[in-house]
């Protein structure tokens, strides 16, 4: 179908005429038609007759879509606007072409999802996965494993798990062949995606079928079906470097075009390499700062994303001499950029030059930020380490030390409800699997001697370095999975999980698996049978998160009188927690206007390896406790309680051994 489109006026009329066929869409041709200033008005109409029948002869449209008249407070200008609009839809009207009138509203919905109804970034669960790995294991099921087609046949298992957002891992066009090798007797490829190559193009390997003229059907027929099943899509895009690497490096686009303008140089001319990739982009060039913000904008436009992840985004930030901006003019266009008004921006807020932001990123009351405070104060306290207590209750909490205004009701100052993903496991590092299986990276299939990736990973293989028989290690694993997934789930801010975690996924305590597009990197589906009652204490986690909205953001006052957020000592009437605790709880509590009730949330984690009791607060008369969590267990393989079948718990609870639990107050 052929379709003109016609913004209306008198002094300029844009059109733009458009072929649609399925979901692809095509430009055919864009221009105005134009009127002097000085022309008789009358004459201006005739020429805006005169050239609309011109279109409509060359370009034969099959329907009209035009601008519906607004009130103006300027009425000359109303009554000058409405006459050229008439004359405009005249000759359309005698051409028997079907029109169609739009709001200005309307219009900016259809093109970047203005006004449509998307979840804050606070309700969101966020699930990281590479499009590849996803799938590509023939444990996967699906019939095209390993590209967008295989990913859309995993849409029924994402929404019975719970999960409402996906993060792809790198989809731009990248170069998998830089410092490609091959290490005993096995070809490594660079096959995360984080070598770009094309900006404006999708990855043609992740397509099954040949897109030849139609590249991105594939990967727009996913994000659709993504979003008709309740899912958003948020991309993880690199703009901190590009494929051509070091002075040695490939001359593939920037630095033909103009090395000076695209990298940052140093004054002998070499690379500035702030990335730990060879190179960095010069993002404040006001010629590179329009090609990323023209970049994001053709994907919100025409494959209608969600969001963006930014990798490395600390060097957005930075001066073409590598020096740190206070207001740097890219963070501050792409946050205040129309088209990109209803988009979610998250940065990775550090970058490989030393550069870490977290809780200061510029422009943060429009950014969200990867809590990477979060990550590893959990992963310290969570394993035993007592001397994280404090940073481990804060980020429970919301990180108000690092996002502020607690008690703000307007949520202008508190950037916790929506600029603040809290998350244990990402692409980065161990798996939740392998961060309770070992105390060491093992990365020696890379062919760097095990040199590459983190060594600070804050893990613990529970007593057995790697793959072991011991029912009491697999069990003590287990329950630490238990334990990462209940408090990540009750913490304040939006939560996000590497994909398979959910049921034990391992890539063998290789931490940095960028170059292994085989079995180590490719998600193991058998595990999910395996562990099938990891899968569903996840699922159970994630539907106790949607059912109780004042874990992720601030309600009315509780009408029971509990303080909206508070941390806890082992005895709840003690707010002070001391900096060593081994035990601590966190409480929300707020009313639910919808449910017309209050909702009151209290989770104590206890990393102590014996008993521990604690005391809930008291409900003065208007309710009781009830205990939905149980990471420890029944002894009967039972960890989660629906709201029928939690038993009461009358102000003392014991706490088992490395433990957390999950209570609700609920109305007697």
């Amino acid at each position: 179908m052929r379709i003109l489109g016609i913004d209306p006026g008198y002094a300029i009329v844009g059109y733009g005429v458009i072929d649609y066929v399925g979901v692809k869409v095509s430009l055919v041709d864009y221009g105005a038609i134009t009127t002097a200033a000085d022309m008789p008005f009358e004459r201006r109409l005739a020429a805006i007759y005169d050239d609309m029948r011109l279109l409509l002869n060359t370009y034969k449209p099959q329907e009209m879509g035009i601008e519906k008249l607004f009130f103006n407070t300027n009425q000359k200008t109303g009554i000058d606007v409405a006459q050229a609009r008439g004359v405009t839809l005249l000759p359309v009207i005698q051409a028997g072409v079907p029109f169609y009138e739009y709001t200005p509203l309307q219009v900016k919905s259809s093109i970047v999802g203005y006004g449509r109804a998307k979840k804050e970034l606070c309700d969101l669960i966020i699930y990281e996965l590479h499009v590849r790995d996803f799938t590509h294991h023939p444990s996967s099921g699906v019939k095209h494993r390993g590209t967008f087609s295989g990913l859309m046949e995993k849409i029924p298992y994402l929404k019975e798990l719970g999960i409402n957002a996906v993060e792809l891992m790198p989809i731009f066009e990248f170069d998998e062949t830089m410092n490609s090798r091959t290490v005993d007797g096995k070809q490594l490829l660079e096959c995360w995606g984080y070598n770009t190559v094309g900006f404006f193009a999708p990855n043609s390997s992740y397509a099954a079928a040949n897109e030849h003229n139609q590249e991105g059907t594939e990967l727009k027929t996913l994000i659709r079906e993504l979003h008709a099943n309740g899912i958003e899509v948020i991309l993880d895009v690199v703009f901190n470097h590009t494929a051509e690497g070091n002075e040695k490096g490939k001359t593939i686009s920037f630095k033909g075009l103009d090395n000076n303008i695209y990298y940052m140089l140093t004054p002998d001319g070499n690379y500035y390499n702030f990335s730990g990739c060879g190179n960095t982009l010069n993002c404040n060039h006001p010629v590179v700062q329009q090609l990323i913000l023209e970049c994001l904008r053709y994907w919100t436009i025409n494959y209608r994303v969600d969001g963006f992840r930014f990798d490395l985004a600390s060097i957005l930030g930075r001066n073409e001499d590598g020096s740190p901006m206070n207001n740097p003019p890219l963070l501050r266009t792409l946050a205040n950029d129309p088209i990109l008004s209803n988009v979610k921006l998250i940065a990775e807020a550090w970058d490989a030059g030393g550069l870490y932001q977290v809780g200061s990123f510029p422009a943060s009351g429009r950014w969200a930020e990867w809590n990477g405070r979060y990550r590893d104060a959990l992963r310290s306290f969570l394993k035993g380490e007592c001397w994280n207590a404090w940073d481990a209750a804060w980020s429970i909490s919301g990180s108000g030390d690092l996002y502020g205004g607690f008690y703000d009701h307007n949520h202008s100052n508190y950037a916790g409800y929506n600029s603040c993903v809290n998350f244990l496991t990402c692409h980065d590092g161990f798996t939740l699997y392998d961060l309770y299986s070992y105390n060491e990276k093992h990365n020696e299939a890379n062919g760097w001697n095990n040199t590459d990736g983190a060594d600070d990973n804050r893990s613990w293989n529970c007593g057995v370095e790697g793959d072991t028989d011991d029912p009491e290690v697999l069990a003590l694993r287990s329950r630490m999975i238990r334990n990462a997934c209940a408090v990540l789930m009750c913490s304040r801010g939006t939560p996000m999980f590497l994909s398979g975690d959910e049921f034990g996924n391992t890539k063998f305590g290789n931490n940095n698996s960028y170059c292994q597009d085989n079995i180590t990197s490719w998600l193991d589906w058998r595990m999910l049978e395996k562990n099938r009652d990891l899968f569903e204490f996840f699922k159970f986690m994630i539907a106790f998160r949607k059912q109780h909205p004042v874990i992720h953001k601030q309600l009315p006052t509780s009408v029971c009188g509990m303080d909206p957020i508070h941390t806890h000592n082992v005895n709840a009437d003690k707010t002070d927690i001391p900096r060593d605790a081994r035990t601590f709880c966190v409480s929300f509590a707020g009313y639910d206007k919808e449910k017309g009730h209050d909702d009151l949330i209290y989770i104590a984690v206890n990393t102590f390896w014996e008993d521990v009791t604690i005391t809930l607060p008291d409900l003065h008369g208007r309710g009781a406790w009830h205990l939905n969590v149980n990471t420890y267990g029944d002894g009967n393989g039972k960890y989660c309680y629906p709201d029928e079948e939690a038993a009461r718990i009358d102000h003392r609870f014991v706490m088992r051994p490395r433990s957390v639990a999950v209570f609700t107050g609920k109305d007697y």
